[in-house]
């Protein structure tokens, strides 16, 4: 299943997208996109140069990128560089989105990034980042004191983003969101590459925590029921991913799980026993979206090329 809806709200606010030929209001409800049409002349910086030239930037809070190029081997990092570059008259920045497109603009496979460590460290504020394709996508260890939010989507997220992570700190996160993806696209690592990310990244704030699209649920379920985090979390989220009974079955009898406000399941190979066996559980279950194996007996994350 390919990202086919844009995003309507992002940081609590309605998006909107950015119009040259319309004014520009900034407010608390309103969240611009900046996005470049497939005839547009202009490249993105340039658009971000125009956009920060028509509004207060002190009062710029929340701000999304989408599709700053069509042609698919050019990266985000020129508009990293201009964003960094005005980071110091963007002092109230809060919230990121960087890689907005749906597949009718770019694959999400096809969406190259860069190394966003500068943007984290230009922008002490932010609360909420969001990254969307991890081809070529980078972190240096890091620190952020503010951030709550951070979300990264991908069709095939590789060890070496979830390593830098891991190595980073966060002391205010309380929502901490992956989508892991598949082989066929970039993903790589195991059970045990997670266990040190959440170890290490976990905060008396977590509040959820998702580890979504991802090709190994059934493993991760089965770990996750037997640790003592999950006790702590309001939701947990494993959906988009090929969740089956096997993992069914670990939450089912996990100790932590009803404790859960939110178990998020959505896209899952479950069969209906164990579906109505998590029915039962004094919490909300999310099964939504059921899949069955192919004739051949395999099965799909939601989100991939």
């Amino acid at each position: 299943m390919p990202i086919s809806e844009e995003t309507v709200t992002f940081f609590n606010r309605t998006v909107t997208e950015y119009d040259p030929a319309e004014p520009v209001t900034l407010s608390d409800d309103t969240v611009y996109r900046l996005s470049l049409d497939y005839e547009d002349e202009q490249a993105m910086s340039e658009l971000i140069e125009e956009f920060l030239g028509r509004i207060d930037k002190t009062q710029l809070t929340a701000l999304i990128i989408g599709a700053w190029s069509d042609e698919s081997d050019v990266s985000s990092a020129a508009l990293v560089e201009t964003l960094v570059q005005h980071a110091g008259e963007l002092p109230n920045l809060r919230a990121l989105f960087i890689g907005d497109m749906t597949y009718e603009e770019r694959e999400i496979s096809w969406i190259v990034q860069s190394d966003l460590t500068p943007l984290l460290n230009a922008f002490p504020q932010l609360e909420e980042f969001r990254v969307r394709g991890t081809d070529e996508l980078k972190f240096q260890p890091f620190t952020h004191a503010k951030l709550r939010t951070l979300t990264i989507e991908s069709g095939g997220l590789p060890a070496s983003v979830v390593q830098s992570l891991a190595a980073s700190t966060m002391p205010a996160l309380s929502h901490l969101e992956l989508w892991l993806g598949t082989d066929g696209y970039g993903f790589s690592g195991n059970v045990a590459l997670y266990q040190d990310l959440v170890a290490k990244l976990r905060t008396p704030t977590l509040e959820y925590l998702g580890l979504r699209n991802a090709d190994i649920a059934d493993k991760l379920a089965v770990w996750l029921a037997g640790y003592e985090l999950v006790g702590c979390l309001k939701t947990l989220d494993l959906s988009l991913g090929t969740l089956g009974d096997v993992g069914a079955e670990a939450l089912f009898n996990s100790p932590y799980v009803p404790k859960l406000h939110t178990l998020d399941l959505e896209h899952h190979y479950i069969s209906e026993e164990w579906q109505e066996k998590l029915k039962s559980l004094p919490i909300t279950v999310d099964l939504s979206d059921p899949q069955d194996d192919d004739d051949d007996g395999d099965r799909y994350v939601a989100v991939s090329e």
